[in-house]
């Protein structure tokens, strides 16, 4: 293709976030194949179905990393695991490519975050294997529909809280801390806890000590001001665990999502739950 048929072809614009909450999964995961998702975070994205966080590493640690998950259910409910070297997760998202369709990736070398990128495609090997797992934002829509708000106060904290280790993944809880009124953190621990693949009921209630989380330091959000009478803190298992266990570990590489940048499965988080 001539430089100069790029050049005239149109540009599209980005989706708005009405627009976003609106689409398909398979829509939205065009659009970041294409390179032109441009927000801070997936949530409120094709409302409705499961965001998933990503894994990927070669076939030789697949197993142990599968045996870590499978230790710490809370954290890391696998919901597909690709075959090596094939980037498409052929259960919850049929066409979808790993190494485009998500809009955000972190690469951990020996430990140490090297950068986010946009796509992986240089960095897929024939023996790469994905693991894809579930978030709890996928559960947003039906927190809202609950009477549970959902777009403040929310932070991603480490905890002193051990994993299981398995083989040479090991470190600490990851949480989602969300502030709640006392009636809504007992309506999202009752509906949360039909979701067990997207971290299913609340781990904590109540003193971020009780976890060692450390307040001024989360792993995304500013450091959280003094916590109000009127409102609980309420703990969920993160998806975000697997990053803290890169750090860690320190596999030689090791690819997770970017922070709030999840997968978009065609599943319906309706449908992925508990009756």
């Amino acid at each position: 293709m001539s430089a100069s048929t790029v050049a005239e072809r149109p540009q599209q614009r980005e989706p708005t976030i009405e627009e976003y909450g609106r689409m398909t999964p398979r829509e939205v995961r065009q659009v970041m194949r294409e390179g032109r998702f441009t927000l801070r975070t997936t949530r409120n994205v094709a409302l409705g179905h499961v965001q998933c966080a990503l894994v990927v590493l070669p076939k030789s640690l697949a197993f142990e990393f599968m045996l870590f998950c499978q230790r710490n259910q809370r954290p890391c409910p696998v919901l597909d695991v690709t075959d090596p070297g094939d980037p498409e997760p052929r259960r919850i998202a049929p066409g979808a490519d790993l190494r485009t369709d998500s809009p955000g990736y972190s690469v951990y070398r020996n430990g140490v975050l090297e950068g986010y990128r946009t796509d992986i495609v240089d960095l897929w090997q024939d023996d790469s294997v994905a693991f894809c797992i579930g978030s709890n934002t996928s559960c947003d829509l039906a927190l809202r529909r609950a009477g549970v708000q959902t777009e403040r106060n929310r932070w991603v904290l480490k905890t002193n809280v051990p994993t299981e280790p398995a083989g040479p993944f090991h470190g600490p809880l990851v949480v989602t801390m969300r502030w709640l009124t006392p009636k809504e953190a007992l309506i999202a621990t009752q509906l949360t806890g039909r979701f067990p693949f997207n971290h299913g009921a609340p781990i904590h209630i109540g003193d971020p000590a009780a976890l060692g989380c450390d307040l001024q330091r989360p792993m995304m959000g500013d450091p959280v001001p003094e916590i109000p009478k009127d409102v609980v803190p309420v703990f969920w298992a993160c998806s975000m665990t697997p990053q803290a266990v890169a750090e860690v570990s320190g596999i030689d590489l090791m690819i997770t999502s970017a922070p709030s940048k999840g997968l978009i499965s065609d599943l319906e988080s309706d449908k992925v739950c508990a009756p």
